[in-house]
């Protein structure tokens, strides 16, 4: 890919960009379908812990060390074991909610459906701009 001119280069990252909107947008959409569905809003909790979830990133973790490699770095440490409960609350959540009666089956698996969508959109994210750190248009 290092031969093609630089408009296919913007082309594909514009592909790319496009592609991870579509993803996030579905996972918006699943997320409030849960919740207009089923004519009950308590599923909408979930938004709490997606909010929460960049934020040790953003905070705690500085540009000159990877949140992917060992580190005896503390705060790196926290930000991950923060990071990991957010994750895990956006799981529990919906779960508790149905173990209490709150919400049903459907509202379950589309919250469930929901969070995979945004994990996967994390992950392609992370996988496009892996190779994207030095691509400019000009």
């Amino acid at each position: 890919m290092a031969d093609l001119p630089v408009y296919m280069h913007a082309c594909l990252h514009t592909g790319k960009l496009a592609a991870l909107a579509i993803l996030v947008s579905g996972g918006i959409v699943l997320q409030i379908l849960a919740c207009a569905l089923y004519n009950n809003w308590w599923p909408m909790l979930t938004v709490i812990m997606y909010v929460l979830l960049p934020m040790p990133l953003l905070f705690f973790v500085g540009s000159d060390s990877s949140i992917f490699s060992e580190s005896e770095n503390g705060w790196v440490n926290a930000t991950k074991f923060l990071t990991g409960a957010s994750a895990i609350g956006s799981i529990a959540i919906p779960a508790i909610l149905k173990h209490a009666g709150v919400i049903g089956w459907g509202a379950l698996a589309m919250e469930l459906s929901s969070f995979f969508v945004f994990v996967l959109a994390i992950m392609c994210y992370i996988r496009t701009s892996d190779g994207d750190d030095s691509y400019s248009i000009i």
